[in-house]
């Protein structure tokens, strides 16, 4: 879609107020008058709400995707076919996030979007994501499959979901987390402090060991 000054003032201002508000609470009239367009102009250019909601996505993931198949490319190029460490992997789709352009907004505000996707009710949304994007994390999940042979899948699935939570909380509340840093502990954090410090922490999750599993009470085994 050829980004003209309407079609991206609504993309703008649909960023913040979805963020900020979510999706089932933010009205196209309440974007419209934001944006300062009318309502046809949405209606035009995008369809439907939840078109605009996932224009909104592509803006962040089309550029996400071209990058981080390349980045996948090298790895698996340097690596000749074998198995990429797991710190290596983590570490590089940490680094592609950083480095896609967030056009007008900031990290932090996609963090918030992708935190709302799963914890509201836009099925269609994940639709999309799995069929406009889903090779590509297709593809690190089978690479991370492939660094983690121990784990069985539904294991892995879990832990993968737990570090995408851990990552959406922290970068979704940076400006919170910066504040308590400076004030209680005297620091500074940029982004890339934040990643360093993650890094070791998703690594750990995802190489724990296996849970025991539960064991059956006197009732259960009767």
């Amino acid at each position: 879609m050829a980004q003209t000054d309407t079609v991206t003032r609504i993309l703008d201002t649909a960023e913040v107020l979805f963020a900020e508000r979510g999706f089932a609470e933010t009205s196209l009239r309440t974007i419209t008058s934001k944006a300062r367009v009318n309502l046809a102009a949405v209606n035009y250019h995008f369809g439907s709400k939840k078109a605009l909601i996932q224009a909104v996505f592509s803006r962040y993931l089309d550029p996400f995707t071209e990058r981080f198949h390349g980045v996948l490319d090298e790895l698996e190029a340097r690596h000749a076919g074998g198995v990429i460490p797991l710190e290596e992997l983590l570490e590089s789709m940490a680094r592609t996030v950083l480095e896609v352009p967030a056009e007008r907004h900031s990290l932090k505000v996609f963090m918030k979007l992708l935190g709302l996707a799963y914890s509201q009710a836009q099925g269609h949304l994940r639709r999309y994501i799995q069929e406009e994007y889903g090779g590509v994390f297709m593809r690190f999940t089978d690479l991370v499959r492939r660094a983690t042979p121990e784990l069985p899948d539904s294991e892995r699935f879990w832990r993968l979901h737990f570090v995408l939570g851990t990552v959406i909380f922290t970068l979704s509340g940076l400006d919170a987390l910066r504040d308590i840093a400076e004030k209680d502990y005297g620091e500074h954090v940029t982004v890339r402090d934040l990643i360093r410090r993650l890094r070791p922490v998703v690594v750990a999750a995802l190489n724990a060991p296996l849970p025991e599993a539960p064991v059956a009470s006197h009732a259960e085994a009767s």
